[in-house]
């Protein structure tokens, strides 16, 4: 059978409503079997979207193509900083009013701050069902993964040569490319200050910060490790595979710690303000095997249901052995922040 696009996956969607009850019911009994938007409803009716930005588009992309294919759907969307949205719909809440039926945030941080204030529905069984275990939430679910690597230039270092502890890089005599003012790593430092807690947080980033350059952001990093201005950098793996794709011969691989912040598997996620149904049904098209194939192959990001392959160029998560954290808990920056700035990070 040819292979259908991602554009053609979203031509083929089912009858309006929520989804019937065998279906359900099947998709609660077994996670082995991926859901292709052949078995979802049509959407029909209007949401409006918070969008926190990120990934150059492709975010974009997806919500384009779930309205191009389903014309009696609107959807609204408000974009802006996933953090600065959180906040906005906390305010929007205290304040007695609602404008957002679903936020997709590009950060888990900040969907623990609004399921924090108790604001998120609550997610059906089977729409959690289609999510690898460890990544089934109450009122949320993760969209896509991402990693926090070690990009290392392959021409200064071999792969031996770096510490799989993260504590043992501020130790070692690498030296790193950084971008502490990006949200991504102020995540990593909040996952590190829960592991470690903050006194070795400190004492950390006061010992990388001597011999660390500083960037704007992370696939800077990426691209300075791969020129040679450093030994190693601190990014999420997708800068480097975005980077590879484009320059096969790039001296550039990824190197992973293990059981710490530093390969900390973070996600974005989506969570319902409304108990609109059609607030779900849109969910459960972000959790589809056309969307998040999509994701993988266009983004990088890692799938997070069944039956999807990983993006080219990442290693199986079994060979990788992250830190065992709730994502939620990243939720609150301002200790993070306050600590960064106090020592001299920030």
């Amino acid at each position: 059978m040819k292979r259908r696009t991602f554009i053609q996956g979203l031509a083929a969607f089912g009858a309006i409503g929520t989804l019937p009850l065998p279906l359900s019911r099947a998709l609660a009994a077994s996670i082995a079997n991926p859901v292709s938007v052949d078995d979802l409803p049509k959407l029909k009716g209007e949401l409006t979207l918070y969008l926190g930005r990120g990934e150059g588009g492709l975010y974009e992309n997806v919500l384009q193509a779930i309205e191009k294919k389903n014309p009696d759907f609107k959807l609204g969307i408000r974009r802006g900083p996933t953090a600065a949205l959180a906040n906005t719909i906390v305010a929007e809440a205290k304040a007695g009013v609602r404008r957002a039926d679903l936020f997709w945030a590009v950060d888990s941080g900040a969907i623990g701050l609004v399921s924090d204030a108790g604001l998120a529905q609550p997610m059906p069984s089977d729409l959690s069902a289609q999510l690898q275990p460890q990544f089934r939430y109450k009122d949320w679910a993760p969209v896509t993964g991402r990693i926090r690597t070690l990009p290392y230039n392959t021409s200064r270092l071999t792969k031996e040569q770096i510490p799989t502890s993260i504590m043992e890089i501020a130790d070692s005599d690498l030296s790193i490319g950084w971008a502490p003012a990006y949200a991504s790593f102020q995540s990593f430092v909040t996952a590190m200050r829960i592991l470690e807690g903050d006194d070795k947080t400190a004492k950390w980033l006061k010992k990388v910060k001597k011999r660390a350059k500083t960037y704007a952001g992370e696939l800077g990093v990426v691209m300075a490790v791969e020129r040679g201005e450093v030994d190693i950098g601190f990014a999420n793996h997708y800068y480097t595979l975005r980077l590879k794709s484009g320059k096969p011969d790039a001296k550039l691989d990824l190197a992973f710690t293990e059981q710490d912040a530093g390969c900390l598997v973070n996600a974005s996620g989506i969570l319902a303000l409304s108990d609109d149904p059609l607030a779900t049904n849109f969910m459960r098209y972000l959790l589809s095997t056309e969307v998040q194939g999509y994701l993988a192959r266009e983004a990088y990001e890692i799938p997070l249901v069944n039956g999807v392959a990983l993006p080219e160029g990442l290693p199986a998560l079994t060979s990788i052995s992250p830190p065992k954290i709730d994502l939620t808990q990243l939720a609150d920056l301002r200790p993070t922040i306050n600590l960064m700035r106090n020592n001299g990070v920030l």
